[in-house]
Protein backbone atom coordinates (compact mmCIF):
# COMPACT_ATOMS: atom_id res chain seq x y z
CA UNK A 1 0.00 0.00 0.00
CA UNK A 2 1.94 3.03 -1.27
CA UNK A 3 -0.23 5.56 1.49
CA UNK A 4 -0.20 5.24 5.29
CA UNK A 5 -3.00 6.67 7.59
CA UNK A 6 -0.91 8.53 9.66
CA UNK A 7 -1.82 7.18 14.27
CA UNK A 8 -2.15 9.26 16.54
CA UNK A 9 -1.81 8.20 19.88
CA UNK A 10 -1.72 4.70 19.06
CA UNK A 11 -1.67 2.09 21.77
CA UNK A 12 -3.00 -1.65 22.00
CA UNK A 13 -5.70 -1.19 24.85
CA UNK A 14 -8.14 -2.94 22.94
CA UNK A 15 -11.78 -3.01 24.37
CA UNK A 16 -14.41 -5.12 22.68
CA UNK A 17 -18.43 -5.27 23.26
CA UNK A 18 -20.42 -7.95 22.25
CA UNK A 19 -24.24 -7.41 22.21
CA UNK A 20 -26.95 -9.97 21.59
CA UNK A 21 -30.42 -9.36 21.63
CA UNK A 22 -33.39 -11.78 20.71
CA UNK A 23 -36.82 -10.43 20.55
CA UNK A 24 -39.68 -13.30 21.18
CA UNK A 25 -42.98 -13.39 18.78
CA UNK A 26 -45.95 -15.59 18.61
CA UNK A 27 -46.27 -16.73 14.75
CA UNK A 28 -49.15 -19.86 14.18
CA UNK A 29 -49.21 -20.59 10.44
CA UNK A 30 -47.07 -20.48 8.28
CA UNK A 31 -48.46 -17.55 6.39
CA UNK A 32 -47.75 -15.50 10.33
CA UNK A 33 -44.62 -16.59 10.25
CA UNK A 34 -43.36 -15.56 6.65
CA UNK A 35 -44.96 -12.36 7.54
CA UNK A 36 -42.87 -11.69 10.53
CA UNK A 37 -40.09 -12.40 8.70
CA UNK A 38 -40.38 -9.80 6.00
CA UNK A 39 -41.83 -7.26 8.81
CA UNK A 40 -38.49 -7.92 10.33
CA UNK A 41 -36.74 -7.57 7.47
CA UNK A 42 -38.59 -4.11 6.21
CA UNK A 43 -37.84 -3.15 9.66
CA UNK A 44 -34.30 -3.71 10.62
CA UNK A 45 -32.99 -3.67 6.60
CA UNK A 46 -29.32 -2.82 6.06
CA UNK A 47 -29.89 0.96 5.59
CA UNK A 48 -32.15 1.51 9.27
CA UNK A 49 -28.90 -1.08 10.60
CA UNK A 50 -26.43 1.64 9.11
CA UNK A 51 -27.97 4.61 10.63
CA UNK A 52 -28.10 2.85 14.46
CA UNK A 53 -23.99 2.37 13.78
CA UNK A 54 -23.35 5.56 12.68
CA UNK A 55 -25.42 7.00 15.30
CA UNK A 56 -23.21 4.96 17.58
CA UNK A 57 -19.96 6.11 15.99
CA UNK A 58 -20.91 9.71 17.28
CA UNK A 59 -21.61 8.80 20.50
CA UNK A 60 -18.23 7.27 21.11
CA UNK A 61 -16.69 9.72 19.27
CA UNK A 62 -15.18 8.52 16.38
CA UNK A 63 -14.95 8.89 12.84
CA UNK A 64 -16.30 6.72 10.04
CA UNK A 65 -13.77 5.93 7.68
CA UNK A 66 -15.48 3.03 5.45
CA UNK A 67 -19.01 1.72 5.54
CA UNK A 68 -20.03 -2.07 4.31
CA UNK A 69 -23.83 -2.99 4.36
CA UNK A 70 -25.75 -5.77 2.80
CA UNK A 71 -29.00 -7.50 2.79
CA UNK A 72 -29.55 -11.16 2.25
CA UNK A 73 -31.79 -13.60 0.83
CA UNK A 74 -33.98 -15.06 2.20
CA UNK A 75 -33.19 -12.99 5.09
CA UNK A 76 -31.29 -10.90 7.20
CA UNK A 77 -28.81 -7.95 6.96
CA UNK A 78 -25.77 -6.97 8.00
CA UNK A 79 -23.86 -3.60 8.38
CA UNK A 80 -20.35 -2.72 9.07
CA UNK A 81 -17.70 0.67 9.61
CA UNK A 82 -14.27 1.31 9.98
CA UNK A 83 -13.46 3.82 12.59
CA UNK A 84 -11.16 6.32 13.93
CA UNK A 85 -10.59 8.00 16.59
CA UNK A 86 -11.92 11.94 16.66
CA UNK A 87 -11.38 14.24 13.59
CA UNK A 88 -8.78 12.00 11.82
CA UNK A 89 -8.72 12.55 8.29
CA UNK A 90 -6.79 10.47 6.14
CA UNK A 91 -5.34 12.01 3.15
CA UNK A 92 -5.72 10.31 -0.35
CA UNK A 93 -7.55 7.92 -1.79
CA UNK A 94 -7.28 4.68 0.58
CA UNK A 95 -8.56 1.44 -0.07
CA UNK A 96 -6.93 -0.32 3.05
CA UNK A 97 -5.77 0.99 6.41
CA UNK A 98 -4.37 0.55 9.44
CA UNK A 99 -6.84 1.92 11.77
CA UNK A 100 -5.87 3.19 15.26
CA UNK A 101 -9.63 2.45 16.35
CA UNK A 102 -11.32 -0.51 14.82
CA UNK A 103 -14.88 -1.59 14.10
CA UNK A 104 -18.27 -1.47 14.60
CA UNK A 105 -20.59 -4.60 12.74
CA UNK A 106 -24.24 -5.69 13.53
CA UNK A 107 -25.82 -8.79 11.45
CA UNK A 108 -29.13 -10.19 12.35
CA UNK A 109 -30.96 -13.33 12.02
CA UNK A 110 -34.79 -13.61 11.71
CA UNK A 111 -35.60 -17.25 11.75
CA UNK A 112 -39.07 -19.45 12.41
CA UNK A 113 -40.23 -22.45 14.81
CA UNK A 114 -42.82 -24.38 13.37
CA UNK A 115 -42.71 -26.69 16.71
CA UNK A 116 -43.01 -24.01 18.90
CA UNK A 117 -45.02 -22.04 16.70
CA UNK A 118 -42.30 -18.94 17.65
CA UNK A 119 -40.38 -16.37 15.95
CA UNK A 120 -37.08 -15.03 16.72
CA UNK A 121 -35.45 -12.07 15.74
CA UNK A 122 -31.57 -11.86 16.78
CA UNK A 123 -29.55 -9.19 16.55
CA UNK A 124 -25.29 -9.22 17.10
CA UNK A 125 -23.47 -6.10 17.65
CA UNK A 126 -19.63 -6.24 18.04
CA UNK A 127 -17.58 -2.77 18.75
CA UNK A 128 -14.43 -3.24 19.33
CA UNK A 129 -11.93 0.33 19.82
CA UNK A 130 -8.77 1.14 20.46
CA UNK A 131 -7.27 3.66 22.80
CA UNK A 132 -9.57 6.10 25.07
CA UNK A 133 -12.97 5.82 23.86
CA UNK A 134 -15.47 3.03 25.19
CA UNK A 135 -18.15 1.38 23.84
CA UNK A 136 -20.13 0.69 27.39
CA UNK A 137 -21.55 4.57 27.10
CA UNK A 138 -23.59 3.25 24.09
CA UNK A 139 -25.72 0.54 25.87
CA UNK A 140 -28.95 1.97 26.77
CA UNK A 141 -29.05 3.48 22.78
CA UNK A 142 -28.73 -0.22 21.55
CA UNK A 143 -31.21 -1.84 24.19
CA UNK A 144 -33.79 0.83 23.22
CA UNK A 145 -32.73 0.69 19.25
CA UNK A 146 -34.73 -2.90 18.98
CA UNK A 147 -37.50 -5.06 20.75
CA UNK A 148 -35.06 -6.39 23.50
CA UNK A 149 -36.93 -9.47 25.31
CA UNK A 150 -33.33 -10.88 26.07
CA UNK A 151 -30.01 -9.61 25.90
CA UNK A 152 -26.43 -10.76 26.39
CA UNK A 153 -23.56 -8.64 26.67
CA UNK A 154 -19.52 -9.53 26.52
CA UNK A 155 -17.31 -6.37 27.57
CA UNK A 156 -13.73 -7.60 27.45
CA UNK A 157 -10.11 -5.41 27.95
CA UNK A 158 -7.45 -6.71 26.73
CA UNK A 159 -3.76 -5.52 26.12
CA UNK A 160 -2.08 -2.34 27.95
CA UNK A 161 -0.96 1.28 27.07
CA UNK A 162 1.74 3.40 29.07
CA UNK A 163 1.06 6.67 30.59
CA UNK A 164 3.76 9.47 30.65
CA UNK A 165 5.84 7.80 33.25
CA UNK A 166 6.11 5.06 31.21
CA UNK A 167 3.82 2.57 34.03
CA UNK A 168 1.57 -0.04 32.19
CA UNK A 169 -1.76 0.31 31.90
CA UNK A 170 -4.25 -2.83 31.71
CA UNK A 171 -7.59 -0.79 32.38
CA UNK A 172 -8.24 2.93 32.17
CA UNK A 173 -11.60 3.28 33.55
CA UNK A 174 -13.38 1.90 36.25
CA UNK A 175 -15.52 -1.09 35.53
CA UNK A 176 -17.40 -3.37 38.43
CA UNK A 177 -19.98 -4.63 36.00
CA UNK A 178 -21.67 -3.82 32.85
CA UNK A 179 -24.96 -2.82 34.43
CA UNK A 180 -22.96 0.76 36.06
CA UNK A 181 -23.33 1.50 32.46
CA UNK A 182 -26.77 1.03 31.80
CA UNK A 183 -29.83 3.59 33.41
CA UNK A 184 -31.75 2.22 36.22
CA UNK A 185 -35.13 3.24 34.39
CA UNK A 186 -33.60 0.32 32.06
CA UNK A 187 -32.46 -2.34 34.59
CA UNK A 188 -35.66 -2.31 36.06
CA UNK A 189 -37.93 -3.44 33.65
CA UNK A 190 -35.18 -6.72 33.40
CA UNK A 191 -33.94 -9.66 35.64
CA UNK A 192 -29.81 -9.04 34.82
CA UNK A 193 -27.48 -11.77 36.32
CA UNK A 194 -23.64 -11.22 36.35
CA UNK A 195 -20.37 -13.55 35.69
CA UNK A 196 -17.33 -11.47 35.73
CA UNK A 197 -13.85 -12.20 35.91
CA UNK A 198 -11.85 -9.05 37.31
CA UNK A 199 -8.37 -10.35 36.74
CA UNK A 200 -8.83 -11.01 33.29
CA UNK A 201 -11.21 -8.00 32.68
CA UNK A 202 -13.84 -10.20 30.98
CA UNK A 203 -17.79 -8.88 31.78
CA UNK A 204 -20.80 -10.66 30.93
CA UNK A 205 -24.44 -9.58 31.62
CA UNK A 206 -27.72 -11.52 30.65
CA UNK A 207 -31.03 -9.54 30.86
CA UNK A 208 -34.61 -10.98 30.44
CA UNK A 209 -37.63 -8.45 30.26
CA UNK A 210 -39.86 -9.04 34.05
CA UNK A 211 -42.94 -8.36 32.45
CA UNK A 212 -44.73 -9.98 29.28
CA UNK A 213 -47.41 -8.21 27.70
CA UNK A 214 -49.13 -11.05 25.37
CA UNK A 215 -50.22 -8.40 22.93
CA UNK A 216 -46.49 -7.38 22.17
CA UNK A 217 -46.05 -10.63 21.36
CA UNK A 218 -48.87 -11.55 19.16
CA UNK A 219 -48.71 -10.55 14.88
CA UNK A 220 -52.01 -10.05 13.43
CA UNK A 221 -53.90 -11.25 16.04
CA UNK A 222 -55.77 -9.82 19.25
CA UNK A 223 -55.48 -10.55 22.18
CA UNK A 224 -58.88 -10.82 23.30
CA UNK A 225 -59.83 -13.24 20.01
CA UNK A 226 -57.69 -15.72 22.35
CA UNK A 227 -59.67 -18.34 24.58
CA UNK A 228 -57.94 -17.84 28.20
CA UNK A 229 -56.90 -21.23 27.53
CA UNK A 230 -55.15 -20.86 24.32
CA UNK A 231 -53.31 -17.16 25.86
CA UNK A 232 -51.91 -19.29 29.03
CA UNK A 233 -50.46 -22.01 26.61
CA UNK A 234 -49.39 -19.24 24.30
CA UNK A 235 -48.01 -17.36 26.97
CA UNK A 236 -46.09 -20.45 28.79
CA UNK A 237 -44.47 -20.93 25.04
CA UNK A 238 -43.28 -17.77 24.89
CA UNK A 239 -41.64 -18.07 28.55
CA UNK A 240 -40.13 -21.28 27.82
CA UNK A 241 -38.57 -19.84 25.00
CA UNK A 242 -36.93 -16.75 26.57
CA UNK A 243 -35.92 -18.50 29.79
CA UNK A 244 -34.02 -20.88 27.62
CA UNK A 245 -32.41 -18.27 25.62
CA UNK A 246 -31.58 -16.38 28.79
CA UNK A 247 -30.08 -19.32 30.69
CA UNK A 248 -28.09 -20.48 27.36
CA UNK A 249 -29.13 -24.41 27.71
CA UNK A 250 -32.09 -26.39 27.09
CA UNK A 251 -34.66 -26.40 30.24
CA UNK A 252 -37.78 -28.05 29.24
Amino acid sequence: MEEKLKLYGFNNLTKALSFNIYDVCYAKTPREQRDYIAYIDEQYNSERLTKILTDLTDMIGATVLNIAKQDYEPQGASAAILIAEGSMKPAGRIQLGHLDKSHVTVHTYPEYHPETCLATFRVDIDVATCGEITPLSTLDYLISSFDSDIITMDYRVRGFTRDVNGKKLFLDHKITSIQDYIRPETLLRYDAVDINVYDANIFHTKMMLKEVDLQNYLFKTDVYELPPKVRLEIMNNIRREMIEIFSGRNIY
